[in-house]
């Protein structure tokens, strides 16, 4: 059974324990709230605008959704809506670690700091070079390779 999960429900509802909604969050806490509280489907709480929001900095910024705790579809109720995951736990960030995690057990969230030059980036293995940090970014980690110039990388999707 394929399940699509409410995003406006993690972003508006986990509340300051999983950071500042559209200002970013930490992965870890989302993923406690999933297993500890429970998330909605997205057709009980779609998202909350088809802009969404906006990385900090750009513009235009929209604010974090309240949290309003009913479904939009008739006939729905909130608490029976949810989904739970079963566990939430951390994978140390040494290479091989995180590789075994995803051979044994499938994708990975990973995050990592954000730079400037990042924005400018268009193919190949990503390196900083030059900007200051603008904060991290959380994404989705696949696999694993080596550049034909021997340099080792992560797929991110």
């Amino acid at each position: 059974m394929s399940v699509s999960l409410s995003v406006n429900d993690l972003l508006a509802c986990c509340g300051f324990l999983c950071g500042s909604g559209c200002n970013g969050g930490y992965p870890i806490s989302a993923w406690r709230y999933f297993r500890r509280s429970g998330v909605v489907t997205e057709e009980c709480d779609p998202y909350f605008d088809q802009t969404g929001c906006q990385h900090p900095g750009c513009e235009p910024a929209y604010p974090t959704p309240k949290c309003q705790r009913k479904c939009k579809v008739e006939n729905q109720a909130w608490k029976e809506n949810k989904h739970f995951s079963v566990n939430a736990y951390r994978v140390h960030s040494n290479p091989h670690d995180i590789m075994a995690e995803v051979y044994k057990n499938g994708p990975v969230e990973v995050a990592f700091t954000v730079y400037e030059d990042f924005a400018h980036y268009k193919s190949g293995v990503y390196k900083h070079i030059t900007g200051g940090v603008m904060g991290g970014h959380a994404v989705k980690l696949i696999g694993w390779g080596t550049s034909d110039a021997g340099e080792d990388y992560w797929v991110h999707c």
